[in-house]
């Protein structure tokens, strides 16, 4: 995993790419800052970092859509898939290297409460629980990237595809008022969910019969909830969207709140990616 590491970083650091990443992230959280602390003269840095998260829907997809997709354009990966190191290794070496480019405009980002500290008083505990959300959403959205990029060769694809599902998550909030909070409303967007969800499963057994049968069932199970106890349906549809509102679990952090459930909810999203991309590559390697 240590040498994956540091053929990685030194891809990103003697490349445009990683430069790239690094300065779009502080030249906009400069103009904010420069706006909302310097100019308002306001002292948290909190609600400047929160208004520059859109940063990532186009800076993570330009980050990792090289990561894996690259390795299955040049065929690179067939001689990483056979190197005696653990397809763990490989993800786990690949995403810290990405992890580690993402470092370093936080630990810039770092200095910035000190300097607002030589102008007046500030809480340093809220602005650092602030970076600490700021940085937990980055390595979640940095790990979606990588995941996606495994999924497909193309360069282009991962990215396009990696701002898709950021910019989803990322107005989760304004999907889900979308939809009534009926019975009703729920069954039709589940029915939908579960439509999708059963074309993916096909796409993988390539078995139209239990495709089919799953389709069946599941549809059913829908309409009969919906017919017996519709209460159990009413607002499950908001429950279930906000799983993937990763910006929404920021809030807590740029308030002050030093939030365990929001650390834990960004740790389990990167486990769960890094799980998901180990698959995807041993479905690869198995093939």
């Amino acid at each position: 995993m240590k040498a994956i590491y540091k053929k990685e970083l030194r891809s990103y650091l003697t490349s445009m790419i990683g430069y790239v990443f690094i300065a779009f992230i502080l030249v906009l959280l400069g103009i904010y800052f420069t706006a909302i602390n310097i100019q308002s003269a306001y002292p948290e840095i909190g609600y400047a970092l929160s208004n520059t998260s859109f940063v990532f829907l186009i800076a993570v997809p330009v980050l990792t859509m090289r990561v894996l997709a690259e390795e299955q354009k040049n065929k690179t990966d067939q001689m990483l898939l056979t190197a005696p190191v653990s397809i763990g290794d490989i993800v786990l070496g690949k995403y810290l290297a990405l992890l580690t480019i993402f470092c370093i405009p936080t630990a810039v980002i770092c200095l910035y409460p000190l300097l607002l500290a030589q102008h007046g008083t500030i809480s340093f505990a809220m602005s650092y629980t602030s970076i600490l959300g700021f940085f937990l959403l980055g390595a979640a959205y940095i790990s979606i990237g990588v995941f996606i990029s495994s999924i497909t060769e193309s360069q282009v694809i991962a990215a396009v595809v990696s701002f898709i599902v950021l910019f989803v998550t990322y107005v989760e909030s304004g999907i889900a008022d979308f939809f009534p909070e009926s019975a009703g409303g729920s069954l039709f967007a589940f029915v939908i969910l579960a439509a999708l969800f059963c074309l993916w499963i096909g796409s993988m057994i390539k078995n139209p019969l239990v495709t089919g049968a799953l389709a069946v069932v599941l549809e059913a199970a829908l309409v009969i909830v919906y017919f017996v106890r519709p209460s159990l349906l009413e607002g499950k549809i908001q429950d279930l969207l906000s799983v993937f509102d990763l910006s929404g679990h920021l809030n807590n952090f740029i308030y002050g709140i030093f939030d365990l459930t929001g650390i834990v909810y960004y740790l389990s999203v990167v486990v769960l990616c890094m799980f998901f991309t180990v698959q995807s590559l041993q479905k690869r390697r198995w093939n």
